[in-house]
């Protein structure tokens, strides 16, 4: 009899999702952590100075508060202590100019508001979201839902028959529009587009990505519905409710153990060896690592092996762009020279779609962008526990930063082709410098700074390859069925009892733990 019934290798969302559910199901799970710590992306750390916690990745759990994930867990997740805080005004753009505009949770504010910047710009958002809330079963069913299954057939032939052939092709095809195609042909505000453009980048697209107006529109509906909630105390406090409500019905989890290897007995998964040479039995495995880490390390034995077609995939996988994070503790509160962004949750620096796609196109290219986009958070202000009282935090986070370096956009920045520490302060200042202009007093009320570049992300986390944040590039054709790889089915692969979740796996990256829960769901949890 194997020791347990189901291992799982790594301890981000996904994997957490997974083990509540399977140990919730009276499974023998057992989670193991290469790191010092659980949760993956969910780290709260004091990098500043003591008493300013700082979530150092993720931050924002609209997509974990909205998913099937949290329906299922909630409660009990509650009982363990995680609670959210939230705030009316989720997110706001604001333009080099000092304009801003402010989303709230309250849909009719937000068509009076929209209207008043331009006549039917606010009647278009109602329509968008109101479009995405009549479409929810359908539309969260094929983002979310397992893929490769007759419930999503059958929900297909559904829609074909009610729509038409032709017309589930036409709403395919919209579907698939860029986020700057939706923008452009349905708001005449340069605000409003300018509000919008910059979540592309938190769906590792970019404006031009097919899809993406769509995911734009999903993500306004979620915005408006849910808010922007953080953790109260920090996203390793949904951690910590995690792990108390696995090892209460029954899971394990290791910290500072170091899969090494998964192994392989006749064609199926038969358990793990530590790198310290430890052996471990489990009648499934399940990997919630990069492809390159599953197939390249945790399988190398068994390379050879694999299917052509899982091996040709393999070679061509891509990963997105780098992600570049940015910490502030503040003496005092957080003076904005613009009135009404004091209780937003997460504030875009942006001045419109053009400069989006060209900070973007900058990183994809290899540069550090002129004027990054830069999504700035306000934790305090949702969860005063985050640091001394009259303190302020700042999380920032620059969903455009070069894998791997190759100059300046701007020819001011010395590079040597890697993110070395001058070169990521210097970044930092260009940053830096972009923020101050709108907070008044900003550099005298600096007490510390922390800042973390894409090789500094993945020097913590050997998922983010390049300090990329979504598992690999989320471009059409490494997503949905073709996620991580066009022969991808669901979580399998060609090892028998082997499975693959997390960022790179279907539904794809964020805190919705969808992976996770999916093959928990198939797995009997």
């Amino acid at each position: 009899m194997a020791d347990f019934d189901h291992i799982i290798v790594g301890s981000g969302i996904n994997a957490l999702v997974a083990a509540a559910m399977l140990s919730s199901k009276g499974k023998r799970v057992l989670v193991l952590e290469r790191a010092d710590r659980f949760g993956g992306c969910l780290r709260t750390e004091e990098i500043t100075l003591p008493g300013f916690h700082h979530d150092v990745m993720a931050a924002t759990f609209v997509l974990f508060l909205t998913s099937p994930a949290h329906a299922a867990l909630g409660p009990d997740l509650a009982r363990h202590g995680l609670e959210f805080c939230h705030t009316p005004h989720p997110t706001a753009v604001l333009r080099p100019d000092g304009s801003s505009l402010v989303m709230t949770t309250d849909r009719a504010a937000n068509i009076k508001t929209f209207n008043a910047l331009s006549a039917g710009d606010g009647d278009r958002h109602g329509a968008d979201v109101g479009a995405i809330e009549a479409d929810a079963p359908f539309l969260f069913a094929l983002l979310g839902g397992e893929l490769w299954s007759w419930p999503t057939a059958k929900l297909l032939a559904s829609q074909a028959w009610k729509r038409g052939l032709r017309g589930l092709a036409a709403w395919m095809g919209q579907a698939l529009r860029p986020t700057r195609a939706w923008l452009e042909t349905t708001y005449a505000s340069p605000m409003l587009q300018a509000l919008w453009a910059p979540w592309a980048l938190h769906t590792g697209l970019t404006t031009e990505s097919a899809y993406g107006g769509q995911m734009g529109k999903v993500i306004a509906f979620a915005l408006e519905a849910a808010g922007a909630p953080v953790v109260k105390g920090g996203a390793s406090q949904a951690v910590a409710a995690f792990k108390g409500l696995i090892e209460e019905k029954g899971g394990e989890l290791r910290a500072n153990a170091d899969v090494d290897q998964v192994l392989v007995h006749n064609g199926k998964a038969s358990g793990v060896r530590l790198a310290d040479g430890t052996e471990i039995s489990g009648t499934h495995v399940i990997c919630s690592v990069a492809p390159g880490q599953l197939y390249n390390r945790l399988l190398r034995d068994d390379t050879k092996t694999l299917p052509d077609a899982v091996k040709s995939d393999l070679s061509q996988f891509r990963h997105g762009r780098g992600n570049f994070q940015l910490h502030y503790a503040i003496d005092g509160p957080i003076r904005w020279k613009t009135s009404g962004l004091d209780d937003v949750a997460l504030i875009h620096l942006a001045e419109s779609i053009d400069s989006v796609s060209k900070s973007s196109n900058e990183a994809e290219r290899g540069m550090l962008p002129v004027a990054p986009t830069i999504c700035v958070g306000q934790p305090h202000r949702l969860d005063p526990t985050r640091c001394p009282e009259g303190k302020s935090v700042l999380w920032l986070q620059i969903p455009d930063a070069p894998r791997s370096i190759k100059g300046d956009a701007a020819g001011e920045i010395a590079t040597d082709g890697v993110w070395s520490e001058a070169t990521r302060e210097a970044f930092a200042d260009r940053i830096e410098a972009i923020l101050a202009a709108h907070i008044e007093g900003f550099s005298g009320s600096v007490l510390a700074r922390k800042a973390y570049s894409p090789v500094d992300l993945e020097a913590m986390n050997i998922n983010l390859v390049g300090g990329d944040p979504y598992g690999g590039s989320c471009a059409l054709d490494q997503f949905f069925i073709w996620r991580p790889f066009s022969h991808s089915q669901n979580n399998a692969t060609a090892v028998e009892n082997l499975h693959h979740i997390g960022a790179s796996t279907h539904p794809g990256p964020g805190l919705g733990g969808g992976s996770g829960l999916l093959l928990a769901k198939r797995l009997g949890g």
